[in-house]
Order: structure tokens, then sequence, then C-alpha cells
């Protein structure tokens, strides 16, 4: 049986992060963000006494993925976020009976929602908040009873079920969970942004050795074939095994536009190599159109996956009845429906219902708790390449004390390597070696409370 707790503090703080070069996706460009560091303190036990644990998570805020309302800023959109958290918090500390850690999130999800939702927060900015003090639980958790990620969701300590999800049972769930065998490297798949030369590319595979690549898409079907068969010729010339994803961040404003594309692709000999190494496409359509709109024979031809669309726990099913066929996994949009959606996935094509599959994304996770966490999350999937934003546009632990990059160096040799005086990424053969995120807690060898200390050097004003 799952261990039962209270939840005592949640706080959180923000650090600036400021990136390397501009990330543009989508119609938003990046230069910098907030990233979100928050800290819960629960207490565990029995009759025989009780004990106050600490877990961290981090994330970065960044604008406009959320919401990519027009009408708003990019400042109004990490607002919402800030609103979001503020949302969640009040509701998680209502709560003072001993539950699960997901009993604790399924009493408050609705709630949480529907709070949003009449403050005009968009379902995908309203599970920021619940996301992010889920694996601060999940982490704290697991300190408390001195066990690994990857150990404490086998035997399931957070006690997830079915019942926020009625398409799938308990058995299931528990079932999936039981036979993970997580992995111990994650290829990389490198970030192609909008405004990044395609020169480049052969040099980042030989430099690194990555050989796959996910590309950015604008929209503007003529500007993106062009782009494209540039890009192809580069990959192609390179001679080596490349795989490709596209992401359309929600560009495609009608399933007319994107059927153009998809008949573009398709009728060009040049792009012939070039989609045999294709994977997926990934969220093309804007979000309330994913869910409303069959895919037709776009979805014949392409496999293509959710993202941005992904507002609850439903989604994926009402994607799948729309031709799509996988989900992205990032721990900003929620650890528990990541682990629903493998558990939909595997249950699918064991009946022979459907073949479908989670992906891994990224949203630029940064350098410690934030990529460690969500590395973890996916190698628990068992999936074998991901999306890493973070060590390219950003680099390194910008806006970090020297002595708590040196803590994460020290604790995870094998995941960072120092250059330019900087802990990295440290990609080999395309790969990321991820051993030692097996150790007590969520994925990190650092002790929160340092990492709460630290914190706060770098502190930005954030309304709670």
């Amino acid at each position: 049986m799952a261990p039962r707790l209270r939840i005592g503090s949640i706080t959180w703080f923000e650090r600036p992060v400021p990136f390397r070069i501009p990330f543009r996706f989508g119609s938003a460009t990046v230069t910098a963000a907030s990233q979100l560091f928050l800290f819960v303190e629960i207490e565990t036990g029995d009759s025989q006494g009780s004990q106050v644990s600490l877990g961290a998570t981090a994330e970065l805020m960044v604008p406009k993925w959320f919401n990519k309302d027009p009408a708003l800023t990019p400042d109004e959109t990490v607002a919402q976020l800030r609103r979001a958290l503020v949302i969640a918090r009040d509701a998680y500390l209502q709560r003072q009976a001993l539950d699960t850690a997901f009993g604790h999130h399924a009493a408050c999800h609705a709630a949480v929602l529907q709070a949003c939702a009449r403050e005009g927060i968009p379902g995908l900015a309203a599970a920021f908040g619940p996301a992010q003090i889920d694996k601060a639980i999940l982490d704290a958790l697991l300190r408390a009873h001195r066990l690994d990620v990857f150990s404490g969701l086998r035997s399931n300590i957070a006690g997830l079920d079915a019942r926020l999800t009625p398409d799938i049972d308990d058995l299931a769930i528990a079932g999936y969970l039981q036979s993970r065998k997580p992995l111990s490297r994650i290829m990389v798949r490198h970030t192609v942004g909008m405004a990044d030369p395609v020169e480049q590319l052969p040099d980042i595979h030989r430099l690194t050795g990555c050989r796959y690549f996910k590309l950015k898409l604008s929209g503007d079907v003529a500007a993106d074939v062009d782009r494209l068969q540039r890009i192809a010729r580069k990959l192609d010339a390179g001679d080596f095994d490349y795989r490709i994803t596209l992401d359309a961040n929600e560009q495609y404003g009608s399933h007319d536009a994107l059927t153009a594309l998809g008949d573009a692709l398709l009728r060009q000999a040049q792009f012939g190599n070039f989609l045999q190494r294709l994977l997926y496409v990934e969220q093309p359509l804007p979000r309330d159109l994913t869910v409303t709109t069959p895919l037709g024979t776009f979805g014949e031809s392409f496999a293509v996956i959710v993202d941005e669309a992904e507002s609850d726990y439903d989604t994926f099913p009402q994607a799948v009845a729309l031709g799509y066929r996988g989900i992205s996994s990032k721990a900003c949009k929620g650890i528990y429906k990541s682990l629903v959606n493998g558990a939909r996935a595997a249950r699918w094509l064991e009946t022979g219902t459907a073949r479908t599959f989670v992906a891994a994304e990224d949203l630029t996770c940064q350098a410690g708790l934030a990529v460690q966490q969500d590395l973890a999350l996916l190698a628990f999937h068992g999936i074998a390449h991901s999306e890493r934003n973070g060590h390219h546009f950003v680099g390194g632990f910008p806006s970090t004390r020297a002595e708590e990059m040196r803590a994460f160096r020290s604790a995870h040799p094998d995941l960072y390597e120092e250059r330019d005086g900087q802990a990295r990424l440290a990609i080999c053969g395309g790969a990321l070696a991820i051993g030692s995120l097996s150790q007590p807690g969520f994925a990190s060898g650092v002790d929160p409370q340092y990492i709460r200390r630290s914190a706060t050097d770098f502190q930005e004003p954030a309304p709670q």
C-alpha cells in the first residue's frame, strides 16, 4: 500500500535565466526566462512516529508556450503560470488529512482547473502549478523512504490509480509501473529552432555525435518546405544515419493548410530519404482543433503526436480517436499524466486497440533539477531519445553560484562535464549517461536544503 503523507509547506523562488542564443518557436522568440525553484515539506510516518522531509523541483517558465493567445504579452503568459501556482498551493495546503501523493493530486485536480478557468487560464497553463507541487512531493516522499525514483515508481509509491481516467483500470496502471526497466542512457534529439542556421547540422553531429534532430516549423507551407529542402540536403550530405521529428507548435491554422504541407512533402522526390527518417510530426494544429478535427489523410501518411493540446487526462484518448498516434511526456505538464499515458499506450498495444506511443519532448529543461527529473521520467518509460533544448539554447548553469554548479557536477559526474568554466550536459556519442540519477529522491543527489539556500541567492520577486 502506498504511504500516506500530510503537506506542511509549499514555497518557491525564481531565478533569471539568460539564453545563450535566441530560441524561436511558433510565433515566439525567447531570449531569457525565469526558472522556478519549488520546495514542499511533507510529514510522513505511522504509530511509531513521524518525520518531516523536504522535496524540491525546478522548471523554466517559458513565455508564450503555455498560452499562445495573441492578446497576451509574454509577461502576461508567465503571470498566468504564477497565478496557477498560487491557486494550486492554496488547494493543496487546504487538505490537512493524510493521503497518498497521488491522492492529494486527485483531490485538488478539478478544483484547480476550474479556478484557473474562471480567470481565463487555459488547461495547459493551469496544470503547471500542480505539476511542480507533485514533483516536489514525490522527491520528498522518496527521500523519506530512501528510495530512488525508479524503484519508487515501480512500487507505485505515489499511489497512482485510475480515479481520474475511467478509460483504464488500476491493474493496467500497476502492471505498467511494475514492468518498467529504466534506461541507463538516452539519445539526445537536437532542436533546430526557426532562428538557427541549418548549415551547422553536420558540425553538430561531428562534435556531439547527435543523429536525432527536431526541426521547428513556421506554419507557412512554402517557407517550411523551402527550409526543409535545405535541411534535407545538409543531412543527406552528412553521410550518417539521422532521424528527425517536426514540430509546428500549433502554427498550422487549419486542416487544409496541414494537408497542403503533407502533399508538398510527399510529391517531391528530393524528400524521399528525408521522409523515410521522419519519426513523427508534433502538434501541427492549434489546440482547439486538435481535439475536434480528424487528421484524415495527413494522419494516414504521417505519425502525429499531441503536445500543447494536452489540457487534461482525457486528451490522449480523444486525440487517438481522431487519428493521432502519440503524445509528449513533459514533466512540466504533470508526471501522473505522463505515467497514465504510458500505461494507456501499453494497454492499447496489448489489446490491439491502437499502436500508439509516448514521445520525449523538452521545454528547455535547465541543467540541474529540471533536466534530471525530466530525464528520469523518460528513462522510466524506456523512451530511447529525447529532445534536449537547455544545453543548446542556454547551456550550463547560468545565474548559479559556482558552489551549486560544482555540487551537481560532483553528484552526477556521468551527466555533466566542465567546459569553459561551466558544468554542461556531457553528450557522448549523441547520448546522455544517466546512471547517477538512481539516488534516493527524485533524480538528484544534491540535498534540497542546500538547493533552497542557494536558490535565494539569485531570487527574483515571486508573488505568492
